[in-house]
């Protein structure tokens, strides 16, 4: 699992760097304003799983899974922290495959 490290978006822009999605999963220390930026380059529609370790009542929160359609680009968020974040204040989330996709987390600037 990689740990990606947030783009913070300003005024003068941002041009993002992406990374190749890592077969184990990926994470990001989550703030609550973050976004995740997928581009799906393969011809096969692919799952993102977003992990949300939250209970309410004692009943688990049932994992968010975002469809990105062949050849498209999703982006995902924010994540509030009380349903999202880990006990290390993160955000975790896993892919059906890998293959063609990309990602970034993007953070609005001041």
């Amino acid at each position: 699992m990689a740990e990606l490290t947030a783009q913070q978006i300003s005024r003068d822009g941002l041009d993002p760097t992406y990374v190749a999605c890592d077969v184990a999963g990926d994470d990001f220390v989550n703030a609550g304003d973050e976004f995740i930026h997928i581009k799906n380059g393969d011809g096969s529609p692919h799952t993102v799983t977003i992990v949300t370790p939250a209970t309410v009542d004692g009943l688990a929160v049932a994992d968010r899974d975002v469809v990105v359609p062949a050849g498209e680009e999703r982006m995902i968020g924010p994540f509030p922290a009380g349903a999202y974040n880990d006990e290390n204040a993160k955000v975790t989330f896993t892919y059906d495959a890998i293959t063609s996709l990309t990602i970034a987390i993007l953070k609005p600037g001041v």
